[in-house]
């Protein structure tokens, strides 16, 4: 049997409202805010949306929601790609958005403890005062909790890592309304099982993130940026790969396709020559930096690169990144009118090539714009595809093409998605890829959701 939508009662209406203080909302512009990503699923409003403030009322409101198994959807930004906040069984959006204070910041530990709601920009900034700033960038301007949930990472991921890395400590919520703290601000931890990195990257299926500790760096000496060209697609990737192998401390090195530098040249009004590109960054000292940078060039040079540049001007340097960081509205924009679904699958270095070649292969014989962008020097990487939202018979045609992608590159020994996450989008490629090991996850999910109270529907198939 089907899993049913779940609409509030007048008086569990009455009840939610009182736990949050009348932050509770049923207007329909507000809730149209919160039924969609920035996916090409179709929206879904939630019965109501609550704005918490605390942890203390996060855990008052799952309590009862668990009680009355009204389904839970954590909401932060609303930038996911894989459908992750939509309530598609309805029930109550939760918003966190309100928890955005910047509770600690220790510059000797290289520590920062924040809300779940604070935006990335926003923590930067004020990290900035201390020379310091935090590294995981996905390109949206996410919440923290939402970035952990996801188990977000982003073009500088080859050198600092992706939230896996550094979430050091969290406070969470469960789905009966215990409050729970896992991890500790210490960069070696053996003690116990792992809890902060089982629910980073859980989607607010197992709880509800409140609060993080996070680990930040020092703001470099010194960045450059750097862009050099290829005939094919191929070359380029193998380019980054051999600069990977080489050693090169790069903090960026992300490849787009044709196609892509010509939506960023009419996005952005740059002037790119438009041919396949890879962009890198270099971040170290004035010397380490001009090395690095001279190291690159010889070795893409071997690769067919050509028309290779290289400047450390702050200005060109935020220009290069906030072009690619557009890639996604810049494909929206050439095709007005459609929605781009945007999908990511990683594999293991040695197959990295053969694996953009063959999603290469696989679009250009479909009648789907697209385009092939991604973070190559860790194995992850993204297809931008156009899809008609009038027309869902289209939609679950590309549907249907990724998931064929997927078990592609999961045959190559590799996964499904490196950042974006499962959410509706990518559960049936999760059960083919986990196989024996989805059953400890359905476990997992009884022991802290039993109710599936929390984003039913998301990673696992409902009634896991």
């Amino acid at each position: 049997m089907s899993r049913q939508r779940v609409e509030l009662t007048a008086e569990q209406f009455d009840v939610l409202r009182a736990l949050v203080d009348g932050r509770i909302s049923t207007s329909p512009s507000v809730l149209d805010q919160h039924s969609h990503d920035e996916s090409a699923f179709p929206p879904s409003r939630p019965s109501a949306v609550l704005m918490v403030s605390s942890t203390e009322e996060v855990s008052k409101v799952l309590a009862y929601c668990n009680e009355q198994r009204i389904p839970v959807v954590a909401f932060g930004a609303g930038t996911s790609l894989e459908g992750h906040v939509v309530p598609i069984f309805g029930g109550i959006s939760l918003d966190l958005s309100g928890m955005n204070q910047i509770l600690d910041v220790r510059p000797d530990d290289l520590l920062v403890r924040v809300q779940a709601g604070v935006h990335r920009v926003a923590l930067n900034e004020k990290l900035a005062n201390d020379g310091l700033f935090f590294s995981v960038d996905p390109g949206a301007d996410a919440t923290l909790g939402g970035m952990a949930a996801t188990g977000a990472a982003g073009t500088t991921t080859v050198r600092y890592g992706s939230m896996r890395e550094n979430v050091m400590a969290l406070t969470a919520v469960l789905a009966d309304g215990r409050i729970i703290h896992t991890g500790r601000d210490t960069r070696k931890l053996s003690a116990g099982y792992d809890l902060t990195r089982l629910l980073v990257g859980s989607e607010g299926t197992l709880a509800v993130i409140t609060e993080l500790s996070l680990r930040v760096f020092g703001i470099p000496e010194k960045m450059a940026a750097a862009i050099v060209r290829f005939p094919v697609l191929s070359q380029g990737v193998a380019a980054a790969t051999e600069v990977v192998k080489a050693g090169i401390s790069i903090a960026r090195c992300e490849f787009l396709d044709s196609t892509c530098i010509r939506n960023l040249n009419a996005y952005n009004s740059m002037s790119l020559t438009e041919l396949p590109t890879l962009f890198f960054e270099f971040h170290g000292t004035v010397q380490s930096v001009q090395e690095d940078a001279k190291a690159v060039q010889e070795i893409v040079a071997g690769f067919g690169g050509t028309e290779f540049e290289w400047t450390s001007d702050e200005g060109k340097r935020r220009q290069l990144w906030q072009a690619r960081h557009s890639a996604h509205w810049a494909m929206i924009a050439a095709h007005p009118g459609k929605k781009s679904v945007s999908t990511d699958v990683a594999v293991p270095l040695s197959h990295l090539a053969d694996a953009v070649a063959m999603m290469d292969e696989t679009f250009a014989s479909r009648e789907f714009p697209h385009s092939i962008l991604g973070h190559v020097a860790d194995g992850n990487f993204h297809c931008l595809i156009i899809t008609d939202p009038s027309n869902p018979d289209e939609l679950d045609q590309v549907r249907a093409l990724v998931h064929e992608i997927s078990l592609k590159m999961i045959e190559l020994g590799g996964t499904c998605t490196g950042e974006h996450g499962i959410g509706a989008g990518k559960v049936k490629a999760l059960e083919i890829e986990a196989g024996e090991s989805l059953a400890v996850m359905q476990s997992i999910k009884r022991a802290l959701d039993p109710h599936s109270i929390l984003n039913p529907g998301k990673i696992l198939s409902d009634g896991f």
